[in-house]
């Protein structure tokens, strides 16, 4: 397991040692806010080869004990996308998935429901959808993050986007987090950021964002 600014990853997953590299961007909510669903659709990237590209949107905690993720993993030489909570505390099976190939978009909604969080996935080419529940609600998840994480491998697949971006927080009124520029780690990489804006119902803000796309490294 490799810890990167108090962020877990997927090493644990490919059970060796190697170089890793971060190109990830990251919303905080308000103080006292946390979030409480994250949903979109991942358009799937060209696989240029067999390698351990992990790519994600992802919830972390403020104890910053793991990350809750949809990943895109490329390890097999063919796109598979499942969900799951790396990498302990809690110790916790992976969740279900399905393969996926370029140029189709996966639909993701994770969600607090009540005594879980649960994490669904639709392939929207064929309709094949898979749900998994985790045992996650003593996490307090105060990121939100579009990442890519890579071993060993380079950045070779072209633009990553993510669309109809849908994150909820709840604890207050405060929208301010939605229209704020997210943190890019190391400044490492080019992205925008379009169709932003922000509701509030009680203490539940929704930030909708039309697309989040990370084009290349910087």
């Amino acid at each position: 397991m490799l810890l990167v600014t108090l962020f877990f990853s997927l090493m644990a997953l490919a059970g060796q040692a190697s170089a890793v590299s971060w190109y990830f961007l990251r919303y905080y909510p308000a103080v006292g806010q946390k979030f409480t669903s994250f949903s979109g659709e991942m358009t799937i990237p060209t696989l240029q080869k067999a390698g351990v590209y992990y790519l994600w949107p992802g919830l972390q905690p403020s104890d910053n004990s793991g990350v809750y993720q949809n990943v895109l993993d490329g390890r097999s030489g063919t796109w598979w996308i499942g969900s799951g909570w790396c990498c302990s505390n809690p110790n916790l099976p992976w969740g279900s998935g399905f393969n996926t190939f370029a140029g189709e978009k996966v639909t993701f909604n994770n969600r607090l429901d009540g005594s879980s969080w649960t994490s669904t996935l639709t392939r929207q080419s064929t309709g094949e959808t898979v749900t998994d529940s985790f045992a996650l609600t003593s996490k307090s998840f105060n990121q939100a993050l579009f990442a890519i994480e890579l071993y060993d491998v380079n950045w070779d697949f072209g633009a990553l986007t993510f669309s109809n971006v849908v994150i909820t927080s709840e604890g207050s009124s405060d929208s301010s987090w939605c229209n704020t520029t997210p943190e890019n780690y190391n400044s490492a990489t080019t992205f925008s950021i379009s169709g932003l804006s922000a509701s509030v119902s009680g203490n539940t803000v929704t930030c909708k964002i039309g697309s989040v796309t990370l084009q290349k490294p910087a």
